[in-house]
């Protein structure tokens, strides 16, 4: 109990930290709600801008982008308690309340004021704004956000039509291709830096659910949610992180592909949640290593080592020791291109997927189901939900597992922590993520919550966080 003391005053005294925010502590005529698509580039088109003696010329690009893009600036609340102690043994609430103010890009994307932007750069709002290119200043409200992405959308109202981004095809980008990164670091407003693909279908995540491009382009604090655009000023990415360990760049950055940031916000749009589709298979990459392991003459693709009951994939009669190589003719070197080609359909959408089986290649076609995974990130803390059968083993009838932590705030406490069953939040039941999920978006100004939870080990334990 001596560290989970610990954990508490940790939690309650210290501001969590984002790598794409930028924190501050202070005191006291068209249908315009469609998305615009660019029209397919062929490859005779493709870059025309660096031909001649207008090689390297980013000028036109860049001044098509900036005015998309917008500074984001979330507010807040958190009260500093006189007294810790009191507060965690009797609810004790008097202290000062601190106004937090996060800032970070967007980008506008309809004439009629959607704006999409990174997930961390408004989670936990009380108050969002937004100001444009030219300085005017909106209220924004929110209209959803997609954690697993860290995607976020949000609209301001306004009579007057706004300069909006047109979607690229991120999927046609090559390694090599030139991109900039445009947005709002260390609030320099309307901040413009060049650089090259050097990676796509990059994955950062340790559940695999990520697909980053990955660009050399400078991308710094404030930047997270900014647009990444190609020579000719499509939007081919959102901005979201970079690994550093200063906190700053140091070569590489990392941005939502465009294609995956389109399907996000249309579902957000028009069914208030992301619907995912899952093809239902688990295993590994294949490599010279692996493919030795699993006995295999294939050294590049996705080795099926289970497939999900009920899932598109068993309907569709794809077996263990399948090597997965294509899916809709995209080459499959791993998980992260599985997620790629599969994270912008929708269930019952059909992909077809190309498995090499005992050295003959065979083209499946497999009608996706829904995704029924449901976990929710909050505060550095996955959550996920806990299956039926998982309530039984464990004796209890309602609770969200901690399933993985990623604030580096709360590693010293990594083992208590993980594995943990959250019983309450708030002295409300936590049924379940959906009921967290409510539980957490109308805790109003306060940001601090109350958490009771059985540890791995059966101790109950009560924290603030």
């Amino acid at each position: 109990m001596k560290k989970f003391s610990s954990l508490f005053l940790v939690a309650l005294l210290s501001g969590a930290t984002t790598l794409g925010a930028y924190k501050l502590v202070f005191d006291n005529d068209n249908n315009s709600s469609a998305l615009s698509i660019a029209a397919p580039q062929s490859p005779l088109t493709r870059n025309v801008s660096f031909t001649g003696n207008e090689a390297g010329d980013f000028t036109a690009a860049a001044d098509q982008a900036v005015h998309t893009v917008v500074h984001v600036k979330n507010t807040t609340y958190r009260t500093t308690p006189n007294d810790p102690m009191l507060e965690f043994f009797y609810g004790y609430r008097g202290g000062q309340q601190q106004a937090q103010v996060g800032t970070g890009s967007g980008v506008i994307i309809t004439q009629d004021g959607y704006i999409v932007t990174n997930n961390h750069v408004i989670q936990n709002a009380s108050e969002l704004e937004v100001t444009l290119n030219n300085n005017k200043t909106y209220k924004a409200k929110l209209v959803g956000t997609d954690s697993k992405m860290d995607i976020a959308l949000l609209k301001v109202d306004t009579d007057e039509k706004l300069p909006y981004a047109t979607f690229g095809d991120s999927d046609a980008m090559k390694v090599g291709e030139w991109v900039l990164a445009v947005g709002n670091p260390y609030n320099l407003n309307s901040t413009v830096t060049a650089g090259i693909v050097s990676a796509k279908a990059r994955n950062l995540s340790k559940d695999g659910i990520q697909s980053f491009i990955q660009t050399d382009a400078a991308v710094n604090p404030g930047n997270s949610g900014g647009a990444l655009v190609n020579t000719r000023g499509e939007l081919v990415g959102i901005n979201t992180m970079i690994q550093s360990t200063t906190g700053s760049y140091v070569g590489y950055s990392f941005a939502v592909p465009s294609n995956i940031t389109r399907k996000i916000v249309e579902d957000l749009m028009e069914y208030g949640n992301v619907q995912r589709g899952a093809l239902g298979v688990q295993g590994g990459e294949v490599n010279a290593v692996t493919a030795k392991e699993f006995g295999t003459s294939v050294t590049q693709g996705f080795y099926v080592n289970s497939v999900v009951a009920n899932s598109g994939a068993a309907k569709a009669g794809i077996k263990k020791g399948d090597v997965i190589v294509k899916i809709d003719n995209k080459p499959i070197n791993g998980f992260a291109d599985i997620n790629a080609a599969i994270v912008t359909k929708r269930p019952n959408d059909v992909v077809n997927v190309v498995v090499d089986r005992n050295g003959r290649q065979v083209t499946v076609p497999v009608k996706l189901t829904k995704n029924e995974i449901n976990s929710f990130i909050y505060d550095g803390l996955e959550l996920e939900d806990l299956t039926a059968a998982e309530k039984k083993q464990l004796k209890v009838n309602y609770g969200v597992r901690i399933k993985e932590i990623t604030d580096e705030n709360y590693m010293p406490y990594y083992d208590e922590l993980k594995g943990g069953i959250i019983l309450s939040i708030n002295n409300t039941k936590a049924e379940n993520i959906d009921t967290v999920t409510e539980i957490l978006s109308r805790k109003g100004a306060n940001n601090r919550v109350r958490v009771e939870m059985i540890t791995k080990n059966g101790e109950l334990v009560r924290f603030i966080m």
